[in-house]
């Protein structure tokens, strides 16, 4: 059982973008800063989590590299605007990893640990028994599940799994309302 209340600086934070963050597209990725839309009130969420939790990362696939379809340089632009609104609502996201390969099997590619051992490589204070993933796909739930992290699953664009299922210990229906439990 997770209680929120429990949360403190100790604790690390991994969201996954698309559909948690902000809208997906249909069928299609987010190119370029300008089809960035955040769902209401996530800056502000991430300013509340940005006082709670001591280290916040973006986990994300990016198979739109991969495919050709955009560059890191495109992917860059999309994450300094993101940023740069988090900011100004007070909040921060201390780094972002994501995976451009195509290939189910690569290593970083959620549902596998990769990104998580990336950051805790980077981070070494990270304990992943302290760290909730939230994610609005079985895929992040795999990937928090897999580092011994906490999950949060968040219904957006993908459909609810049954519950209880044991990958997913809590159910909340955006970042706002993560926020307002906290």
């Amino acid at each position: 059982m997770l209680d929120l209340k429990t949360i403190d600086s100790d604790w690390t934070l991994f969201l996954d973008r698309d559909g948690v963050i902000n809208y997906e597209k249909e069928a299609d990725y987010i190119r370029n800063p300008g089809e960035f839309r955040f769902y209401e009130g996530v800056p502000e969420a991430i300013s509340v989590f940005s006082r709670r939790f001591g280290k916040i990362f973006v986990i994300t696939n990016q198979k739109g590299i991969g495919k050709g379809l955009m560059t890191e340089k495109d992917l860059d632009d999309i994450h300094t605007f993101m940023m740069e609104t988090i900011s100004k609502h007070g909040g921060r996201i201390d780094h972002i990893y994501f995976c451009p390969d195509l290939d189910e099997a690569s290593p970083n590619r959620k549902p596998n640990p990769g990104m998580g051992y990336k950051a805790k490589a980077e981070f070494p204070d990270i304990d992943f028994g302290r760290s909730l993933m939230v994610g609005n796909t079985m895929s992040d739930m795999k990937f928090g599940k897999a580092l011994g992290a906490k999950t949060i699953f968040i219904p957006s664009t993908k459909p609810m799994p049954e519950l209880p299922d044991p990958l997913i210990d809590v159910v909340f229906q955006g970042l706002q309302a993560l926020a307002k439990a906290l």
